[in-house]
């Protein structure tokens, strides 16, 4: 029987074959699916903020920072039995909850960018995405299938 596993705000988590990871609330956070499609692995990170260099106190929670905890999920996933090299990520959020006209407030976009720099940095390709706008998500991430679900609360639900 599969279960279903929470990831929180500024957490993460990692499961094999039937189960499947959720994650709520992305509004400008944003979720990083990865999968190893051999061994039916997927871990799913929810990030809040962009960098943890940029942290103005100490890094208390390394899971809330896309550098620091796209690599933890990595770590966690390859002592499963994953393999960096079959890893592929799909990537849902980063949306501009709030209507100001700033890079600064614009934690979503941020949020994206440095994403994409740390996955391609790691050389796992991005597969899929749904990103941006200005609504949150829900993301249910299939560890059978590596099907990344994408629901929010006015739009159709969407198969990435």
């Amino acid at each position: 029987m599969a279960n279903v596993v929470t990831v929180g705000i500024a957490d993460l988590n990692v499961v094999k074959e039937p189960d499947t990871l959720v994650t709520y609330a992305l509004g400008s956070c944003v979720g990083i699916c990865l999968y190893d499609s051999d061994k039916k692995i997927a871990g799913l990170a929810h990030i809040m903020l962009p960098l943890s260099t940029e942290a103005v106190q100490n890094v208390d929670n390394k899971r809330r920072y896309a550098d620091t905890g796209i690599d933890e999920l990595i770590r966690d996933m390859v002592s499963r039995g994953a393999s960096p090299a079959r890893m592929t990520a799909k990537i849902a959020g980063g949306a501009q909850m709030f209507s100001v006209k700033s890079s600064v407030f614009n934690i979503g976009e941020r949020n994206v960018e440095s994403v994409k720099k740390i996955l391609a940095a790691n050389r796992i390709r991005i597969i899929g995405e749904e990103t941006g706008l200005n609504f949150g998500r829900t993301v249910f991430f299939h560890a059978d299938t590596g099907i990344m679900e994408v629901r929010a609360a006015t739009k159709e639900t969407k198969f990435v």
